[in-house]
Parts: C-alpha cells; sequence; structure tokens
C-alpha cells in the first residue's frame, strides 16, 4: 500500500555554491571566483552578490540550469489505464528521471546546447527557507484560466520544419515552438509520445505496471522502445541505443543510425545513447567519481537517471565532489498541454540541488547524444580514452567494441520484435530489478 501525504513534499530552496571552484552543467563550466575571498553563494534566486562580474556569471548558470526540462510527480492527471491511479506520487520518480534526460536530448537535437529559455530568470524562487505543496499550487493557480480556455484541434502531426521556412528572421520564435513542443511530448495524456501513460504500457511487457517501482536500467529500455514506437514526423530522426552487459557494439549503433532514416532522405540518424551501469557493489565506489565528473563535462552528455538510495534524481552537474541534480520528488498539479498557450512555470526547476558523490546509489544510466556516425565515432573515441584514464581497476565501467553483439555470440535474436526486452536484457532484468529506487 501506498501513502500519499497531501501536503508534505518540501523544496529546500537554499543550496550554497563555493566560489573557488568551478561548476559544471552538462559541458558549460561556469566560475563564481572572487579574486581575494573565500565564500560561499547561495544558487536560489535573489541571492545577494556584491561583484557584478560573479553576479553575471551567476546569472548565466541559473538561466542556464532553469532551462532544463523539470518533469516531477503530477496529480490528478487522466486515469492510467488498467489502474484506479491519477497520479506518480509514490512510485514514478525514475520514470520522471528518465523522462529528463531524453528532453535534454530533444532539445540537443532541436535546439543545441547553446539555448536557453528566455523567460527563465523570470521564475522566482520562495523566499522562505522551504516550499510546501501550497506554494507549489501557487503556481499552478493562474493556470485555471487556461485550463478552462479553449482547447486546440487535435489535428495529424506535422513537422514543425515544415512550418519553419515561414519566419526566417525570428530564430527566437521557432525555438519557442520547439521549446513548447517538447514539454507537450512529456503531456500527462495517454496521447503523449513521452508520457507517463505511453511508458508505463511499454513497462507492461517487461512485466512492470503503474504503481511498480522502476530502476535506471528498466528505465533505459522503456525509452528506447517509446522512441522507436514514436511516429511524430519530427522523430524520425532519432533513435535510441541501450548497451548491453555494459558494453557498446559500434555496428550496432551505426546500423541504428543508417538503417531507413526516412524515405528520400540519406542523412544518419542522431542516436541517444543509454549505459545502464554499477558505480560498485553495495556502495558507490569513490573511484568512480572522476569518471562522471569527466562524463558531466562533455556538452553530448544528457546527464544520469540516478539518485541516492530510496530517491531516483537526474544528475546534470557537479561542483568538486558533489553532484547538482533536479528532483521529481515535488508533485504538482496536472498540466494540460493540448490547451494553446499551457502555462511552462512549473516544466522548469528554479533552484539546482546538490549531492555528495558519495551518497550516490550505484545503480544508474547515463546518456550521450551523437547527432550523426561522425559525431558517434568521435564521441566513442574521446569517451573511451577517459575511461582508460579515469579507471583504477583493470577494466573499465563500460567500453565500446567494434563489431555487432552477434559476434560476441549474444542471443539477442531470440525475441520477438513486439518485446521490450531481447533475451539476454530479460535474463538480466530479475538482477536490475533490485536495484530501483523508491519514494516511501
Amino acid at each position: 500500500a501506498y501513502s500519499y501525504l497531501a501536503v508534505s513534499w518540501v523544496l529546500k530552496t537554499k543550496t550554497y555554491f563555493s566560489r573557488n571552484s568551478p561548476v559544471l552543467l552538462l559541458g558549460k563550466c561556469y566560475h563564481f571566483k572572487y579574486e581575494d575571498e573565500s565564500k560561499v553563494l547561495p544558487a536560489r534566486s535573489g541571492c545577494a552578490i556584491e561583484d557584478h562580474v560573479i553576479a553575471g556569471n551567476v546569472e548565466e548558470f541559473r538561466k542556464d540550469f532553469i532551462s532544463r526540462i523539470w518533469l516531477t510527480y503530477r496529480e490528478e492527471f487522466p486515469q492510467i489505464e488498467a489502474s484506479a491511479l491519477t497520479t506518480d506520487c509514490g512510485w514514478g520518480c525514475t520514470l520522471r528521471t528518465g523522462q529528463m534526460l531524453l528532453a535534454q536530448g530533444l532539445i540537443l537535437h532541436f535546439l543545441g546546447r547553446a539555448w536557453t529559455w528566455p523567460d527563465a530568470l523570470h521564475i522566482e524562487s520562495s523566499d522562505s527557507d522551504s516550499w510546501t505543496s501550497n506554494t507549489i499550487h501557487k503556481f499552478t493557480a493562474s493556470f485555471e484560466a487556461s485550463l478552462s480556455g479553449e482547447r486546440e484541434l487535435r489535428t495529424p502531426a506535422v513537422s514543425l520544419k515544415e512550418t519553419s521556412g515561414k519566419h526566417p528572421d525570428d530564430h527566437a520564435v521557432q525555438s519557442e515552438i520547439y521549446h513548447r513542443q517538447i514539454i507537450s511530448w512529456f503531456g500527462d495524456s495517454p496521447v503523449a509520445v513521452f508520457g507517463l501513460h505511453r511508458l508505463i504500457e511499454f513497462g507492461k511487457k517487461s512485466g512492470k505496471k503503474a504503481g511498480d517501482w522502476y530502476g535506471p536500467a528498466v528505465v533505459a529500455h522503456i525509452l528506447r522502445k517509446a522512441v522507436e514506437e514514436a511516429r511524430h514526423p519530427d522523430l524520425q530522426g532519432l533513435t535510441i541505443y541501450v548497451a548491453q552487459d555494459c558494453t557498446v557494439y559500434n555496428s550496432d549503433v551505426i546500423d541504428k543510425q543508417t538503417d531507413s532514416v526516412t524515405a528520400g532522405d540519406a542523412r544518419d540518424k542522431a542516436v541517444i545513447i543509454l549505459v545502464p551501469v554499477r558505480l560498485g557493489g553495495e556502495r558507490t565506489n569513490i573511484d568512480y567519481l572522476e569518471f562522471v565528473k569527466g562524463v558531466l563535462s562533455l556538452e553530448y552528455c544528457v546527464g544520469i537517471i540516478g539518485g541516492k538510495p530510496k530517491q531516483s534524481y537526474y544528475f546534470a552537474g557537479f561542483q568538486d565532489d558533489s553532484l547538482i541534480y533536479m528532483d521529481p520528488h515535488y508533485c504538482q498539479s496536472f498540466v494540460d498541454v493540448s490547451i494553446k498557450d499551457f502555462p511552462l512555470e512549473t516544466f522548469h526547476c528554479p533552484s539546482p540541488k546538490k549531492m555528495s558523490f558519495r551518497k550516490m546509489d550505484p545503480s544508474c544510466t547515463i546518456g550521450f547524444y551523437c547527432r550523426n556516425v561522425q559525431d558517434f565515432e568521435r564521441a566513442s573515441e574521446e569517451i573511451t580514452k577517459m575511461l582508460k584514464i579515469s579507471s583504477k581497476e583493470k577494466y573499465p565501467l563500460f567500453t565500446f567494441v567494434n563489431g555487432h553483439s552477434r559476434d560476441f555470440d549474444f542471443t539477442s535474436t531470440a525475441a520477438s520484435e513486439e518485446d521490450l526486452f531481447l533475451e539476454d536484457e530479460k535474463k538480466n532484468f530479475k538482477r536490475f530489478s533490485t536495484e530501483e529506487f523508491v519514494l516511501l
């Protein structure tokens, strides 16, 4: 049985960053350093910073962080099929962190790493030390007018690329159209291609159902299936590859990138590489810290689905030995993304949070985005070098191998294409299931 507490979701807004160490956020580096002082500064909105140069860099960091898409628990959304659930509070956190990772991949795909949301700095954090659910609901109070407004007619999906030429001089307008489109794909309704309802449907083929707990490895395969089954025209140039037993088979990746892109289109597909790994045994091995830092220093990294024991977080950066993350454990009200100009505020996190690397659960999934085959080949070389440098063990955390998985006697052809997991993946399913994150 699940115990949902209506008013107990707390969001602490005071996260402190050192001025003496760089901050890395998905490949972007920010410096907050004073020349002659060693102090800490709060990362929340409205923090008092005396030096305007430092303040400018802090604002750039805040704008970049807030621009990442934040997907949290929601309540009062359409009932999930074959259940009585209208909320994922208490069990859906790893699905939400998986959504955040995929959302960052889509931002890189459609908007690029340099994109930031123009309204990001207009989101204000609470002046108090924490937010209760009452404060959270203030975000949604202004939504009621929109929710009672006229709904857009559902029409067949039209590629945004087909309309982009209509405003050749207004790049900002087109970027905002893509921004809204990406968020709408994660809406909490059965028709949203990457929404919770759709992910749960794909999870059923692995024996999962609404209300169950999901681990980061299982979510990686669910995301792969969701992208494979997406029919929106703008998503036909993207695929996902999930590493098998900590191994990325280069030929398998390239096959996915070059396999029937679109009719009459010979371009490579972009690929998101997902690598489920364990950073130790029962506890995270501190020897892996430098590698995790290295990964989050890459602009084509789309983050890590991870967390600490019992809770899943989306890791997007670091400072010193602390990881920067977005937390899905805030129960916000349902937003109907089918409505024209639906509000965006609750899809962007106003304040970063930090956690010591030592507290990280060893089970996680690392994600990378590669725009084409050439990008993948370059990324595989760069990551391989990083793995060799950071590995103090005889074997690296994961490997890139030339050839196909079938060349190494894997039984990956025994399953139906309709199955979510291949046979070798199913054999590992119970092992992955013991590593899942829950919120009690």
